[in-house]
This record gives C-alpha cells, structure tokens and sequence, in this order.
C-alpha cells in the first residue's frame, strides 16, 4: 500500500490507485493487483473507506479513485468516469435500518456513512418522496459503526452499505426501507453506487488502458473465482466466506464489465434527479465523456 499523495502516473511507473477492502473491490482487482493481467501497468494500492477516497477525488490524489457516483459533480474537471469496475445493479440498494419496525423518522436522527454518497443521495430521494415530514440530524460515522449506534439507542436510524445488507439481523435491527427498490420502482433503472475514475491528464490512451486492464481483472475473477478469494477474505470486515460470496455476487454484475447505455442512464438520472433536489451542483452534458 501507499500514503495518499499527490501525482500522475509516467510510463514504466505504478498506477496510485485507492479503493475499498470491500470483497466487491478486492475481487474486481485481484488479478491486475497481483500482476496477472497481460499488459497492465503495476498498481501501486491504498486500501480507504469510500468516505476517504471521496475526500481524495476532491483534493485531487491518485491516480485512479473508487468513489461514490454522488461526488462526481465536484471531479469531472479533474477526473474521467471510467466505463467499468464500479458497483450498479438491482436489488443491491442501500437500507435504512431501525430498532423498532415502521418508525417514522420525521424529526430523527440518522446515522449515514458520508453525504458526498450515493446512498446518502438515494435516502434524501426516499425521504423526499417518503417521510411525512422533515428528517432530523444527520450525523456521519464510519459505516462499521452504525448499526452498534441503532442497536444501542445513539441514533434513531441508520444508513447501511456493504455487508451490513446481509447481517443487520444479528444486531436486532428491522429494515424501515430499501433505498434501491425505491429507487427502482420510480425509475426502472439499476442502482448506481460506486464508480471508478481516473485523472483525466493520464492522456486518452493510458485511460484506455486502464478500463481494458480493470475488464480483463474482472472477466479473469469470473474465470476462476477461487484465485481471488484469499485477497478477498484478507481484506474483508465481514469474514465469513459465504457472506463475502453473497457480497460480490450482488454488486460485481454486468454493469462492472461495463456501464451500457442502462448504466450510464442510472448514473444521469441519479445526479439530474439529486440537482434538481439541490442536493448536487448541476452535471455538465459532456461531464460523463470517456477519453
């Protein structure tokens, strides 16, 4: 791994890139991590929370950044959404979690794991639609920690990402809401969540390069999905095998090899649709061009 700093890569150097331990992301780049990608330039990785690494596309680190969709309206200068590797899909959404079942969270507090996220998009869109009235506080916190916080009566809902779909129960904890089927059944399009995105001053043809050799990385985990599990299980909070399998058999999709015209559409109406809330700057039309 390396300590975020600042920098482009240069020919025969490795690629600074930063993503989640998330067994999604570890599966996705298994391959180009460990050198098995036929003319992949080296990786040089950071493993950060998608909070961090959000915070790193604004400052301008690293080369190449998984982030949330939802902080793409403040890189797009600086950085190309690259057409796969990221996390869309359907019935893969964030949940909102309660103690107690049909709470109404008109004046809660809720526990999120960042507000430049795209759950935090897809929950001000429920909410919106949803809630009687006003949601209360929003209090961000590591999203590891927000499902002890439910359980223990320090917020009165919580935001959830990552494995905490497959084991809020083990806590006590109801699901008030699925962020995604909501968002499905108002759009008919997947769920976008994570992207990856690379400085755009690496030049069109490193850009490609880069998209080709995450495409090659996924097709060779698809390949032979045992190769990838050591990576996986190394880097996992959640370490149950069956869970790690649950995980990435959920968000590593179609949409991972790449976006399509679906793909891109989700995107767009994701951040058209949170402009229009106020909840991001407005999107350029040409800000998602690759190249």
């Amino acid at each position: 791994m390396t300590d975020s700093t600042e920098g482009t890569a240069k020919p025969g150097t490795a690629v600074k890139i930063a993503f989640s331990p998330c067994p999604n992301d570890t599966f996705v780049f298994d391959a180009w991590a460990h050198g098995r990608v036929p003319g992949a330039p080296a990786l040089d990785v950071t493993f950060a929370d998608i909070d961090i690494t959000n915070g790193m596309a604004e400052r301008g680190e690293l080369d190449v950044l998984k982030v949330s969709y939802a902080v793409l309206p403040w890189v797009m200068e600086e950085y190309a959404l690259l057409p796969c590797g990221g996390a869309l899909g359907r019935g893969c959404g964030p949940l909102v979690l309660t103690k107690e079942p049909g709470t109404d969270l008109t004046g809660k507090t809720v526990a999120v794991p960042s507000e430049r996220s795209t759950a935090y998009l897809l929950f001000r869109l429920w909410a919106a639609d949803v809630v009687p009235g006003d949601v209360g506080e929003i209090v961000v916190m590591p999203f590891d920690e927000i499902m002890p916080a439910v359980r223990d009566g320090k917020v009165d809902a919580g935001l959830v990402i990552h494995e905490a779909r497959f084991t809020y129960r083990n806590y006590g904890l109801h699901s008030l809401a699925d962020m995604g089927e909501h968002w499905e059944a108002t759009t008919g399009l997947p769920i976008p969540l994570g992207a990856i995105i690379a400085k755009r001053s690496l030049g069109a043809e490193t850009l490609k390069l880069l998209a080709e050799s995450i495409r090659t990385s996924v097709r060779m985990a698809w390949d032979d999905p045992e190769m990838s599990r050591p990576y996986v299980l190394e880097h996992a909070q959640e370490m149950d095998p069956a869970v790690a399998d649950q995980h990435i058999g959920l968000y590593v999709n179609e949409f991972t090899a790449d976006l399509g015209e679906n793909g891109y559409a989700a995107v767009r109406g994701l951040l058209t649709r949170a402009a229009a809330e106020g909840l991001v700057p407005p999107l350029g039309p040409d800000a998602l061009s690759f190249g």
